[in-house]
């Protein structure tokens, strides 16, 4: 298996033979507003041209539709005949875009021989928690693979210990803090990933979603600083840099 960080949530990873695009945001940096009045998103440009990113994609995971994890850019770039698997709420949205190929996953869905279900995951906690809406992630399993848990945006909650606790997983986190002025975080921060790392020790982490927006408040470096004074050992805890390659 491996997984390529490309920025954000969006990755390429290549699991049973098969590479998926997961939450397409490929516009160019300052495309949009700021999320918490400081930059302009995203706020660092692609590490690698459409056509590379495109490269070898067989299928597309969209955890939900909010602009940082599938924006218009992305509805432009991305062939419209690949599968796309959604929750079941964004079918419509994915639709209007132009894709033909859509799976909403209610429970679970079976793809050349790759079983993807679908987790539930909070974004955010309190009165955010209504007006960010429902977000889902994903997991993979497939014979002679991990099986692997794409959190998505989520902060540490109930959905996501049982999610890891059922299915046995390595786990991608976004662990970027992002955070709406006057709200706590709406996906895990650090001191959260750490929590979810030291309570599967036998798992492996790796942490995507930073340095990309202007509402997130962790970076990599506080990120790895954080692992180290926790005694996270570096073969548990993965940190990739846009564009950077994992092979598990």
């Amino acid at each position: 298996m491996e997984i390529q960080l490309i920025r954000n949530a969006t990755m390429k990873i290549t699991y049973a033979g098969k590479t998926f695009l997961t939450d397409p945001m490929l516009s160019p940096k300052d495309e949009f507003h700021p999320f918490a009045g400081k930059a302009r998103n995203p706020t660092v440009e692609l590490p690698l041209t459409n056509d590379e990113i495109l490269e070898g994609i067989k299928s597309v995971l969209v955890t939900h539709t909010h602009p940082d994890h599938f924006d218009p850019a992305a509805g432009k770039t991305v062939p419209k005949e690949l599968p796309v698997f959604c929750q079941p709420g964004d079918k419509a949205q994915l639709a209007e875009a132009g894709f033909k190929n859509i799976t909403p996953v209610d429970t679970a869905d079976v793809w050349e021989n790759i079983t993807i279900s679908r987790t539930g995951g909070k974004h955010g906690s309190g009165k955010i928690l209504e007006r960010m809406g429902i977000v889902s992630g994903f997991v993979l399993q497939a014979d002679g693979e991990p099986t692997v848990y794409w959190v998505g945006d989520s902060i540490w909650c109930e959905d996501v210990e049982d999610a890891v606790e059922q299915h046995n997983t390595d786990i991608i986190t976004h662990s970027g803090g992002a955070t709406i002025p006057g709200h706590d975080p709406i996906i895990m921060d650090e001191e959260q990933t750490i929590t979810l790392t030291n309570a599967y020790s036998e798992a492996k982490a790796v942490a995507i979603h930073l340095e990309l927006l202007d509402h997130c408040t962790v970076s990599r470096d506080h990120r790895l600083e954080v692992a180290e004074k926790a005694e996270i050992p570096a073969s548990r805890l993965f940190i990739p840099n846009d564009g950077e390659t994992l092979t598990f």
